[in-house]
């Protein structure tokens, strides 16, 4: 798989080389992002800009690359302005895969994903606090 690679605090961006995404392509990937999982990156942005298809593999390889992501609160992005492809994605119901057209939105996504999940967990902080009292006044 050609590809380079961009490892941030928040996101590691994947930039595809790659005309197909399927096959070996999508096993390397698959590897390449049990990887970044390990190594604590819960956000990949796959830039799939010259990508113009992807076989059963590919969206095999998307599915769960997508479902770790998402257990990980994290984001799988694809980035394609490719009308062909998105409608591919579109109809292999990649359930949550976030598509976008630019890697610049896909990195604000991130951040806003980001931002989400820390008011997310500051407000069950504050319904475990409140959440306790008058048990033991029971």
């Amino acid at each position: 798989m050609n590809y380079t690679i961009e490892k941030n605090e928040q996101y590691s961006l994947i930039r595809l080389a790659e005309k197909e995404f399927g096959g070996e392509v999508a096993t390397d990937f698959e590897t390449l992002s049990r990887g970044l999982f390990r190594e604590g990156y819960s956000n990949i942005i796959v830039d799939m800009a010259p990508v113009l298809s992807v076989d059963s593999a590919g969206v095999t390889t998307l599915r769960k690359v997508n479902r770790q992501c998402t257990n990980e609160v994290g984001l799988l992005i694809v980035v394609t302005k490719d009308d062909d492809l998105i409608e591919s994605l579109d109809k292999a119901n990649l359930s949550d895969l976030t598509i976008l057209p630019t890697v610049e939105e896909a990195i604000d996504a991130v951040f806003m994903n980001e931002l989400e999940n820390d008011f997310r967990s500051e407000e069950d902080d504050e319904y475990d606090v409140g959440g306790s009292v008058g048990r033991d006044e029971a």
